[in-house]
């Protein structure tokens, strides 16, 4: 055999090495987004890097989990360049698994004004319902995933920019009063008391909201779900 052919033999082994390699992480369904930016050593799609980044355990399989209960799995938020551990990565009030499912194109779980009109993605009425994006699924979701509340004032997160309060402070003009239980906007009803819904089962004692003081409620109404019954007394 000449040299040439041997040559020539060596270049087309080479090649069809080069095509299995990359054929190898799509046939057991691996994105080639994860093959080439690291190792994967549980095949979940997920690079070993990004998990431990974000603290998810890069040896259990774990795509179709959802660490933050926002309706968005975990692959899903590393497909769209979300956290798995923040269910509002852009804290414009909108739960990221609301803003990747809604199909609305104003909505965009990385950009906290998608349509840059100055106005956050969760204080808009994407579908003119009447109800902000922000609170289309109060009413369905489960307590675990309700609105976060990190400075615990009875104010949703999503909820404290409307009322031009501190997200991180539960009592933002240091009068001795808690966010929640101020009346901001003088229409008798305090702030965290404002989007209450009969139907919305979180706004209650048990789950922050109204937890100092006595589960008064200005909403009023009785919840039943997930084993127990809620009353609210109206105030």
């Amino acid at each position: 055999m000449t040299t040439s052919a041997r040559d020539r033999r060596r270049t087309v082994a080479a090649i069809a090495a080069g095509l299995a390699g990359i054929a190898a992480p799509l046939a057991i369904g691996i994105p080639m987004s994860s093959a080439a930016s690291g190792s994967d050593w549980d095949r979940d799609g997920m690079p070993n890097r990004w998990e431990v980044r974000n603290h998810l355990n890069p040896h259990k399989a774990n795509a179709k989990a959802d660490a933050d209960h926002d309706g968005l799995r975990n692959l899903g938020e590393f497909r769209h360049g979300t956290s798995p551990r923040d269910e509002d990565t852009d804290g414009d009030g909108d739960d990221d698994g609301d803003e990747v499912e809604d199909g609305n194109a104003n909505t965009d779980p990385t950009d906290p004004d998608t349509n840059d009109n100055g106005v956050p993605d969760g204080d808009q009425d994407a579908d003119h319902d009447g109800i902000d994006n922000e609170d289309e699924d109060d009413a369905v979701e489960p307590c675990v995933a309700d609105d976060d509340d990190i400075d615990d004032d009875g104010v949703a997160d999503e909820d404290e920019n409307e009322d031009g309060t501190g997200v991180h402070d539960p009592d933002s003009d240091d009068d001795g009063v808690q966010d929640g239980n101020e009346d901001g906007d003088n229409d008798g009803v305090n702030a965290e008391d404002e989007d209450d819904d009969d139907a919305d089962e979180c706004g209650t004692a048990n789950n922050n909201e109204d937890n100092d003081d006595n589960d008064v409620n200005n909403g009023g109404g009785t919840s039943t779900g997930h084993g127990r019954v809620t009353t609210w007394v109206v105030g």
